[in-house]
């Protein structure tokens, strides 16, 4: 394909056309047809009943979330795909074997879908506090973002006749109290940003016509979004309004309740924190922090998570910190005031936090591995402060695991749960109260073993990329091939984007239909993620986007110098981000690869912006539409096919995918079979962003990826 000129915004597109949803159905069931055909022999039959046996399963870890009494959660099994939303009394989830614990349904999401003639998909319910005997149940059709939410009636198990109801649109609904919810929502005409996200929040009461309720905060088409919450903390209870100009970039506010209801609420207009606090409407109190630090509120306290430096009163505090200041002082902070609860060092980052009765705990990686530190809260009240008390309190676990932690209530008490699971280790669960200098656990429970692990190995290691940078990875599989001994087939997985961190995890259907049968898999934590903190994350923005890439393929490289694959049997995968990753690997190093599966993928960088969610990617890869061009032209897939060889490539998506449109992967498979490149496209007709919307549908793509790996790659 001729490539389009950096200034272009007119290139002609000979497959623009498949963009089109719903006209190309027909070609694109011919194209899955095709791809089915081909790889539905062999071991797919197997690889699908494994995967479909093992997320059937009746002995799955229960986990779940504490409510007044109860725990809720969500189970699937092979009798309920769709699932079932339920409860069981907090006293037997704690006393009684797993299988003996009474759940109690509460809703059906798959009779409620055959009943509505829907294809309904979970998406959460949030509970009114603190009686908890009303939900908002958030559903989509197929999975896709856009969803409706409905007010339930929790003893009754029954959707509340005429309560609230979210029409169907990108956005949320949550409580305020019994009569009132916030709502973000598509409201009509010009109601929704550029990305098609809401660009308002109402305050709605009940009964109330939905277009007369009072704004509390709106601002521009060019946002990414805008938003609100309640925080229903006793004592603290607030009312809290946001912007996002645009991914990485918020903007917040205190709202006055009352004040909104009045009228004071409404538009937000500008596109900088300065120029928004001349004219913000009365009801509204902007929290003075830089616009790319994330914000909360802990009672007294607000807390900040800093992406960049802040220099306040000549003191600088570092990106990557973890800050609390006295929520009184958020619209004139000052340094004094200030306490850095976490500092970030050349090889460790913050993850993420939960909050408790009496502080919080942060959750740090060092090397890509989990510790955990207490913080118990201080005073800021009457014009004191005192300062916050830190303290690691890191269980004993497993070196290559991932430590979870949640609070059981954070409004009630110090326990929390926590959950260790490694790449071979199944997932456990335990409880436990925190203290100032421990944490004291009992375990619970733990999921099966879902494959055999016996012989298999993990390591650590780390490649050299381009530029000199270390980059970690983490490699599981037999112990013969991880020292070289034997080259092996090998799974290279990798995201590299947004600031998400690749983390261990039980690799129950990859375990069973992969490292069971001999297979390397690989976890590549390159830069654009978070694993090392904002720094790392920012490494690979917009024109560096390369890096990246770069980090990728030394790991791939790597690895067969290693001795642990060859690059015939090599294949990589990677989804949404990491599809436009998968799609460099194959334009840029195809000669790294024996076969490459590139899953709901960004291919097309002219045109992303323009489909669906893009808009609000650009603050990630910068502007197709401006000189942004000249660089992300060098990144854009779509445009960058030669004629050399490339390996196989197996293309997936949703046709209900609206997040990442399904053009992407539609047009780059077209282009590649014009070319004479061998491409395969499976395009599922639901599932949203996720590719597939239950048990039957994961388990028939999972075949499909590892029965296209049988075939392409070598023995």
């Amino acid at each position: 394909m001729k490539k389009p000129q950096a200034t272009a915004t007119d290139f002609s597109d000979p497959y623009l056309h498949l963009e089109d949803i719903d006209a190309s159905l027909e070609w694109v069931s011919e194209q899955s047809d095709r791809t089915l055909a081909e790889f539905d022999g062999g071991a797919f039959s197997a690889y699908r009943d494994d995967v479909a046996g093992i997320l059937s399963a009746t002995d799955k870890l229960d986990t779940g979330t504490k409510r007044g009494e109860w725990i809720y959660n969500f189970y699937t099994d092979g009798d309920h795909p769709r699932g079932l939303w339920r409860r069981a009394r907090l006293e037997e989830y704690l006393s009684k074997e797993q299988a003996e614990i009474a759940w109690e349904v509460l809703l059906d999401i798959g009779a409620l879908g055959e009943a509505e003639g829907e294809s309904w998909v979970f998406g959460g319910a949030s509970l009114l506090y603190p009686s908890y005997d009303r939900a908002l149940i958030t559903m989509s059709k197929g999975g896709s973002d856009a969803n409706v939410v409905r007010e339930f009636d929790v003893e009754a198990h029954a959707f509340v006749e005429g309560g609230f109801e979210k029409p169907e649109s990108k956005g949320s609904m949550s409580w305020v109290d019994r009569d009132t919810v916030v709502i973000g929502a598509d409201f009509g005409p010009g109601t929704l940003t550029d990305s098609g996200y809401p660009k308002s929040a109402r305050l709605w009461r009940r009964g109330q016509d939905l277009a007369s309720a009072p704004v509390i905060i709106e601002g521009a088409a060019t946002d990414v979004l805008s938003g609100a919450y309640f925080d229903h903390t006793p004592g603290h209870e607030r009312l809290v309004a946001f912007r996002y100009p645009d991914f990485r970039s918020t903007i917040s506010f205190v709202a006055d309740l009352e004040g909104v209801l009045a009228g004071g609420g409404g538009a937000v207009v500008g596109p900088e924190g300065e120029a928004l606090r001349a004219g913000l409407p009365s009801a509204l109190t902007q929290v003075n922090m830089p616009l790319s630090a994330e914000v909360g509120f802990v009672r007294d306290w607000l807390l900040a998570t800093l992406r960049h430096d802040w220099e306040l009163d000549g003191a600088t505090f570092p990106a990557g910190a973890v800050v609390v200041m006295p929520a009184s002082s958020i619209t004139e902070p000052r340094a004094q005031d200030v306490q850095v609860l976490y500092s970030p060092s050349p090889t460790s980052s913050f993850l993420d936090l939960t909050v408790t009765r009496t502080g919080l705990v942060m959750t740090i990686l060092d090397n890509v591995k989990t510790k955990l530190f207490f913080c118990a809260e201080g005073r800021a009240a009457a014009g004191v402060v005192e300062p916050w008390q830190i303290a690691e309190v890191t269980p004993k676990a497993a070196e290559f695991a991932a430590v979870g932690i949640a609070a059981v209530d954070r409004l009630e008490s110090d326990e929390v749960w926590l959950t260790v699971a490694g790449f071979v280790t199944p997932t456990t669960l335990y409880m436990g109260e925190i203290g100032r200098e421990e944490l004291a656990v009992r375990k619970l429970r733990s999921a099966p073993a879902r494959f055999e692990a016996a012989g298999l190995g993990i390591r650590q290691l780390w490649a050299t990329s381009a530029d000199g940078t270390e980059i970690p990875y983490f490699v599981v599989g037999p112990e013969e091939a991880l020292r070289g001994g034997r080259p092996t087939r090998t799974l290279l997985d990798g995201y590299g984007g947004f600031e998400v961190s690749r983390l261990p995890s039980y690799l129950a259907t990859y375990g069973k239909v992969w490292l069971e049968r001999g297979g390397v898999y690989v976890v590549a934590n390159i830069r654009g993620g978070g694993e090392f903190g904002p720094a790392w994350h920012q490494a690979a923005l917009k024109e560096r986007r390369h890096k990246a890439y770069e980090d990728f393929a030394a790991v791939a490289a790597d690895l067969v110098e290693r001795g642990i694959t060859t690059v015939a049997q090599l294949a990589a995968i990677g989804g949404s981000n990491g599809g436009l990753l998968m799609g460099n690997m194959y334009t840029t190093y195809p000669h790294l690869f024996g076969a490459i599966v590139c899953r709901v993928p960004l291919l097309d960088m002219k045109r992303y912006s323009h489909l669906l969610a893009g808009a609000s990617w650009m603050g990630e890869y910068g502007d197709p539409d401006t000189e942004d061009w000249a660089y992300m032209e060098q990144y854009s897939a779509y445009h960058n096919v030669g004629e050399e060889p490339h390996p196989p490539i197996l293309l997936t998506t949703s046709t209900r995918d609206d997040r990442v449109h399904p053009g992407h992967a539609r047009k780059f498979h077209a282009l590649l079979s014009a070319m004479g490149h061998e491409s395969w496209l499976y395009e599922n007709t639901e599932g949203g962003h996720a590719g597939a919307a239950d048990i039957e549908q994961v388990a028939l793509m999972t075949a499909l990826i590892f029965s296209f790996l049988d075939h392409k790659l070598a023995k």
